[in-house]
């Protein structure tokens, strides 16, 4: 059972990273790298206004190059249907591999 939930939110995340990507492009930055080289397997970033969840999940899967991460202060959670939560714009935020 686990491995299949975990499946499917690799596969839900990689199609918001195609949609944020289409839907972003490559000319809007939302967010500002603090810490960009893992330590402790963790990086630091912050977000800026109207950065949900969904991307702040991507982002750091995709920065520490795994889907089993968590973040500290629990901003974020996955839950049935995403990655959900409410991440505050200018705030420093940090995701860590297990």
């Amino acid at each position: 059972m686990y491995y299949k939930a975990e499946e499917m939110f690799k596969t839900i995340v990689a199609l918001f990273a195609t949609l944020f990507v289409t839907t972003q492009g490559c000319h809007h930055e939302n967010y500002t790298t603090v810490g960009i080289t893992p330590v402790n397997n963790c990086i630091q970033f912050s977000v800026g206004p109207g950065t949900g969840c969904e991307w702040m999940c991507n982002y750091c899967a995709n920065q520490l190059g795994t889907f089993n991460y968590y973040f500290p202060d629990s901003v974020c959670t996955y839950q049935t249907g995403g990655c959900v939560g409410n991440p505050v714009a200018g705030k420093v935020y940090s995701c860590c591999s297990v």
